[in-house]
């Protein structure tokens, strides 16, 4: 008796999709490289996703959630402790950053073309990081641990010193000291904004 494999579902099929985008971007990938790394036919995928475009952004918004980022992020604002929330918030930024979301492939539509829903998704998201960040540095000055200063700009700051350091990781494959580097960042940062 023979056993039957089944076919791959649409979640199969956007798991191999969102790794051949971020590899090679939109231009790159046929329905038919899908296929054959996904062991489906074309009618499936059109089945699920109605064309190559569909298929394209289901991948990109499975693959651009910053959701379990931010609501780790989240989390850390609610501390009361305004050095406390500091910390843990470089900490987590550092440690639990969604590198994958960055792949240049998922942007990339066709050749040298900015695909803007990917954009518009991840700067949605790249804002609520920054307004968490603001409420820390805002929670700060009312408890007296921060110095007034324009909160926005002051978590602009904060993030700018975070992003360095994972362009450093991501782009640049630089083995760096995470630990370390979060540690100098969280004092400079406190002691930038001490009253």
């Amino acid at each position: 008796m023979q056993v039957q494999k089944s076919k791959p579902g649409p979640n199969e099929i956007l798991a191999v999709a969102a790794r051949l985008f971020a590899e090679r971007g939109y231009s790159n990938v046929s329905i038919r490289d899908v296929c054959k790394e996904a062991k489906t036919s074309a009618p499936m995928i059109y089945y699920y996703f109605k064309d190559k475009k569909g298929l394209f952004r289901a991948a990109v918004s499975e693959k651009l959630s910053l959701g379990q980022f931010i609501t780790r992020l989240r989390e850390t604002s609610a501390a009361k402790d305004v050095p406390k929330a500091v910390a843990s918030f470089v900490k987590i930024y550092l440690t639990a950053f969604p590198e994958a979301a960055f792949d240049p492939g998922l942007y990339m539509r066709e050749t040298a073309k900015l695909d803007n829903r990917s954009a518009e998704v991840v700067s949605r998201q790249l804002d609520e990081v920054q307004t968490i960040a603001t409420s820390i540095v805002q929670k700060g000055m009312r408890s007296g641990d921060f110095r007034a200063v324009e909160a926005g700009e002051a978590a602009d700051c904060l993030i700018g010193m975070l992003n360095h350091v994972l362009f450093q990781k991501i782009h640049f494959s630089r083995s760096l000291d995470i630990e370390g580097k979060g540690e100098v960042i969280t004092s400079f940062f406190l002691n930038a904004m001490r009253p």
